[in-house]
C-alpha cells in the first residue's frame, strides 16, 4: 500500500479515487493535483511509480490536509464559540448551526429523544 500524508491509500483502486481517503482532499482536488503532476487518472495506485508517488507527495503538501486541517476546523469553531456569534451559540447548544428545522428533525445533532412532560 502507498502511504501518503500518514494515510495508507488502496493499491487496486483507480488512483483519483484513492486520494480521496486523505481528509481534506475529494475528487475535485485530486482532479487538480493528478493534473498538475501529469499522471492519467485511470492508472491504479499499484501501478505507480516511486518518482510519481512523490510528485503526489510533493503536491499535496500545498494543500491542508488530514490533522493540520482538523485543527484548524476546530480552532473556527473555538472562535466563532469566543465572540459569541449566533453559529457559535449553536455549536455550544449542540443543535444544527445551517439553519435546518429542529422541531421535528436533527436528531444527530441534537441526540436521543428525551421526553419533557411527566412520566406514567
Amino acid at each position: 500500500m502507498a502511504r501518503i500524508s500518514g494515510v495508507d491509500i488502496p493499491n487496486n483502486k483507480r488512483v483519483v479515487i484513492a486520494l480521496t481517503y486523505i481528509y481534506g482532499i475529494g475528487v475535485s482536488n485530486s482532479e487538480k493535483i493528478l493534473k498538475a503532476c501529469n499522471i492519467s487518472e485511470d492508472i491504479r495506485v499499484k501501478d505507480l511509480t516511486e518518482d510519481q508517488l512523490v510528485a503526489i507527495r510533493s503536491e499535496i503538501a500545498h494543500y491542508a490536509v488530514e490533522g493540520d486541517l482538523k485543527r484548524e476546523i476546530q480552532l473556527n469553531i473555538k472562535r466563532l464559540i469566543e465572540i459569541g456569534s449566533y453559529r457559535g451559540l449553536r455549536h455550544r447548544k449542540g443543535l444544527p448551526v445551517r439553519g435546518q428545522n429542529t422541531r421535528n428533525n436533527a436528531r444527530t445533532r441534537k441526540g436521543k429523544p428525551h421526553s419533557s412532560g411527566k412520566k406514567k
